[in-house]
């Protein structure tokens, strides 16, 4: 999706002291939640291929999670046209000391190419096997496949998916385009017929948006 060489760029927010501690002062001990740092692993779709840069993915996720009061900062680290083994080679360096969780949002430029599912099973694999390493937690957003390369792609294609979470243990958004798909998936793309306008992302964002929260509150809970 999109040219491998679009630009692309890391908001770090400040690093914090603590992670989800114990505030102590003279007078009270409390417990409170530190706000949380998620990195966006993916590929253009995240990288907001084509977009204006606060109205990609990242940009109105972050406004939408801002709405609901959570205390979190969603970096962007997707980079258009990587596929599955693009991200496993960059999982390392994207795992910074303060990012907390990761959202996985990788295979739709597998697709577009038609590799070989196992293939990027074997990646995503690899990929979470290194967060579950670093207890880094992890959400799968997945993307459904048709049928143009036959049914057993698709369905090799869109059953890995499932299968990683499982053996993960993972939360799963089975579908990247859920938001769109609702409505009307064609009048919500770009000219390119593969990414989202700004309106599509808006659509995504409000159907993905309560995953993602329970996700968050997931890492503030611990």
């Amino acid at each position: 999706m999109g040219k491998s060489f679009d630009l692309f760029a890391f908001a770090y927010g400040a690093a914090r002291a603590v992670r989800n501690g114990l505030t102590v002062s003279l007078f009270a001990t409390a417990a409170f939640a530190a706000p949380v740092t998620i990195a966006a692993l993916g590929d253009s779709l995240t990288a907001g291929y084509g977009l204006p840069q606060d109205e990609g993915f990242v940009p109105q996720m972050q406004a939408w999670l801002d709405e609901q009061g959570a205390e979190v900062t969603l970096l962007n680290a997707g980079v258009s046209g990587d596929t599955t083994a693009g991200g496993l080679s960059r999982v390392d360096w994207t795992l910074t000391p303060d990012v907390d969780g990761v959202l996985v949002a990788l295979g739709g430029n597998d697709y577009l190419r038609g590799l070989d599912p196992a293939v990027s099973q074997g990646n995503l694999d690899q990929i979470l096997s290194k967060l579950d390493a670093a207890n880094v937690p992890a959400m799968l957003i997945g993307l459904r496949a048709g049928t143009n390369y036959g049914t057993d792609y698709a369905l090799s294609f869109n059953g890995m998916y499932d299968a990683l979470a499982q053996s993960y243990d993972v939360p799963l958004y089975a579908d990247w385009f859920t938001g769109l798909r609702a409505v009307d998936l064609q009048a919500n793309l770009q000219a390119d017929g593969i990414h989202p306008n700004a309106a599509g992302v808006k659509l995504i964002v409000a159907d993905m948006g309560p995953a993602v929260l329970e996700f968050v509150n997931s890492l503030t809970a611990d």
